[in-house]
């Protein structure tokens, strides 16, 4: 079989990523489009260098609509002080910059979803570019990796931090040990519907600590959520030996996504009428929601009932519901802390 090297990333740093001090820059990527012949993708990066240690890669908005990450971390850029630091932190606030400046979950430019794309391609399209540029380029610099997530526009979760049952035991271990140091309110064990091309399987897949977060959603972002990812940020930094202090704790309950039984998908097209909210205790053949049909009045609705008993973690938001969207997630309670 033909073996081809890939090319070299078309991206380029404006950052010295072995520079110490503080460095404001971007990630280039050419883009030539009808507005501009010549144009450039210009993606915000952060690089905070002091002393030596570890490095952390902390990223924002893989998916465009999702905020609490970016808002923590455009201020953890601007407040950081290098002389707190030991080692490396690289910030990257808005990861899919053109999704983020759009405010949709893909990107407008190849709608493409991010944390579907990775490893990516040099010769790709722009969002396999900049998936390739991370791949290659940012994770093999980095020790541990936090990617903020949330529901965006279309899910609401309970504010938690995250990991994923791995086969090396060694690093799920040190995965779980950095969830429990963010300290978010709730603390999962992770179940993917699909894995293929996220960011968080190739960067396990490279032995990285690697944490994930989901911190509410419904396409916009609050001070309480915002500050979870504050507070959880310079814990885990803390936690890694790369800022000063040690982490703060704070009360998180465990939960677990034990089986593909946790997700509820609708079957119908409809208005969804919820009668447990977020953090609600439910119990098996319960039922969650209520889909209306809208087309007439005197239609009855359809139930959906829960699979599992636990806690409901997630749920689909706005009220109109399509077909094959995840309607909720169930999660098992493990443990209080």
């Amino acid at each position: 079989m033909l073996n081809i090297a890939l090319r070299p990333s078309p991206i380029t740093p404006t950052v010295d990523f072995d520079r110490k001090g503080v460095q404001h820059g971007h990630l280039r990527l050419p883009y030539s489009r009808d507005d501009s012949a010549w144009g450039s993708v210009m993606i915000p990066i952060c690089v905070i260098a002091n002393g030596d240690g570890p490095t952390a890669l902390l990223t924002g908005a893989n998916h465009g609509d999702e905020y609490e990450g970016p808002a923590a971390l455009f201020e953890l850029a601007y407040t950081l002080d290098p002389a707190d630091v030991s080692g490396r932190i690289i910030i990257v606030p808005a990861l899919n910059y053109p999704a983020f400046r759009a405010g949709t979950r893909t990107s407008p430019i190849d709608r493409g979803n991010l944390n579907r794309s990775f490893p990516g391609r040099p010769d790709g399209s722009v969002t396999e570019k900049i998936a390739d540029y991370v791949t290659r380029h940012l994770l093999p610099l980095a020790d541990i990796v936090l990617d903020f997530h949330s529901g965006g526009r279309t899910l609401d979760f309970l504010p938690y931090a995250a990991a994923h049952e791995l086969p090396d035991k060694t690093q799920e271990a040190r995965c779980f040990e950095a969830v429990a140091a963010f300290a978010a309110p709730y603390s999962m064990k992770m179940l993917e519907i699909d894995a293929v091309g996220m960011l968080d399987t190739t960067a396990e897949e490279l032995g990285k600590v690697f944490v994930t977060t989901e911190l509410g959603g419904a396409g916009t972002a609050s001070a309480k959520s915002i500050d979870i990812a504050r507070k959880g940020t310079i814990n885990l930094l803390r936690h890694a030996g790369i800022l000063t202090g040690t982490p703060v704790p704070a009360p998180s309950r465990w939960l677990d996504m034990p089986s593909s039984d946790c997700f509820t998908f609708a079957e119908d097209d409809g208005l969804v009428a919820f009668v447990r909210d977020l953090g609600d205790a439910v119990t098996a053949g319960e039922t969650i929601a209520r889909v209306y049909p809208v087309g007439k009045t005197g239609l009855a609705p359809v139930e959906y009932r829960a699979s599992i008993s636990g806690v409901l973690a997630a749920r689909h938001v706005p009220g109109l519901i399509k077909a094959g969207d995840c309607l909720s997630v169930i999660a098992t309670v493990t443990e209080n802390t």
